[in-house]
């Protein structure tokens, strides 16, 4: 028997085989009933995974539209983040002055200078900040009014085996032991910033309640760079179960940060959102959230995207510093248009462009 032959005769013996046994024995179904199941699954995927992006993309862009009210502008509690270049020696008194003639006419009065980084033990070199005593000096005189809080941070071991264990009741006694050297050495506040830091830790609670007490003994401030807020409710829990690394934080969480410190500044920004509508729409959502949970004694800042990058996290095209303000006043107008202790938060000096500030100035601090 030829090849040919054989082949036919096993494909018919093949397909009676198959309608004599049934699909639940062959465990191949008919061919009509797989093209069912791929449709089904198609739709399937179209309400699970299509349809939710689609409607959050829509939300998202009508947060972005209308114009924001009057009375939504600074309120001349804005900050700015410093690099290190401040305090290890490679700026001088004329840096300063120049500071001075950018900042003049804004509302920017804190700066968070970057002091650190901490040990992983919690412990902060004073060979990294030789010249902070002359910054804060400087400014003091130059720029009066603006007040230089000290930006100590570290990478956590939440989500890596190296980082600064805040478990570790030692490590948040030298957290605690660094901030006091700081104020020490004159600065006006102590700024935190830890990350990642999973919503609901308690240990930073822990932390921030100690810090707080130290910074009010010295008639300090204490401030902190917070995660932004679960755009829907268990957004970090679903995110934390999916990737291991939950970006946002649940809005009661935020809320407990916010009552243990002075200052909050949301970073605002590396939401991946791939316009300008969109990302000024998260914005706006981000403020209202903020808005509704912090309490009216604690300053809230929104962060502004002074730096230019292009990866997964943050496509400088959509994240402009105008898409922001935009959305900071939208959020705000929407929610509390007459909160007082509320401003913006600029990061970061040595990336920002003449463009950033030119946004900065057009849309919030004319």
């Amino acid at each position: 028997m030829c090849a040919g032959m054989r082949q036919g005769w096993g494909a018919r013996w093949r397909a009676w085989y198959g309608r004599r046994r049934g699909p639940e024995r062959t465990g191949r179904p008919p061919r009509s009933r797989r093209r069912i199941w791929l449709r089904r699954g198609a739709v399937t995927l179209v309400v699970l995974v299509v349809l939710p992006v689609a409607a959050a993309g829509t939300a998202l862009r009508l947060s972005y539209a209308g114009e924001p009210p009057p009375g939504t502008r600074t309120r001349g509690r804005d900050a700015l983040w410093l690099g290190h270049a401040w305090v290890d020696g490679r700026k001088d008194e004329a840096d300063v002055e120049a500071l001075g003639a950018r900042l003049s006419g804004t509302g920017i009065r804190d700066l968070y200078v970057h002091t650190g980084p901490l040990e992983h033990d919690g412990s902060l070199p004073g060979s990294l900040h030789p010249r902070a005593a002359w910054l804060i000096a400087a400014v003091h005189r130059l720029l009066p009014g603006v007040r230089v809080q000290a930006w100590l941070g570290d990478a956590l071991a939440s989500e890596s085996p190296t980082g600064l264990h805040l478990e570790r009741a030692a490590t948040r006694d030298r957290v605690v032991g660094s901030a006091r050297t700081v104020l020490a050495t004159g600065f006006d506040g102590v700024h935190v910033d830890l990350e990642p830091l999973h919503s609901g830790d308690a240990d930073y609670l822990r932390l921030l309640d100690r810090l707080h007490r130290a910074t009010a003994h010295g008639h300090a401030l204490l401030s902190v760079a917070a995660h932004q807020i679960d755009p829907l409710p268990a957004t970090h829990a679903v995110a934390g179960a999916l990737t291991g690394h939950p970006k946002w934080w649940s809005q009661r969480y935020f809320g407990q940060v916010a009552r243990r410190v002075d200052q909050i500044a949301v970073m605002s920004y590396d939401t991946a959102m791939p316009l300008r509508s969109l990302y000024g729409g998260y914005v706006a959502e981000q403020t209202a959230l903020a808005l509704e949970a912090t309490p009216r004694g604690t300053d809230l800042l929104l962060g502004l995207p002074f730096y230019q990058e292009e990866n997964m996290s943050h496509h400088g095209y959509a994240e402009t510093v105008a898409a922001a303000v935009r959305g900071v006043r939208l959020g705000l107008g929407r929610t509390d248009r007459d909160r007082a202790r509320f401003g913006v938060a600029l990061y970061v000096d040595f990336a920002a462009t003449e463009r950033d500030w030119a946004e900065y100035r057009e849309g919030w601090a004319p």
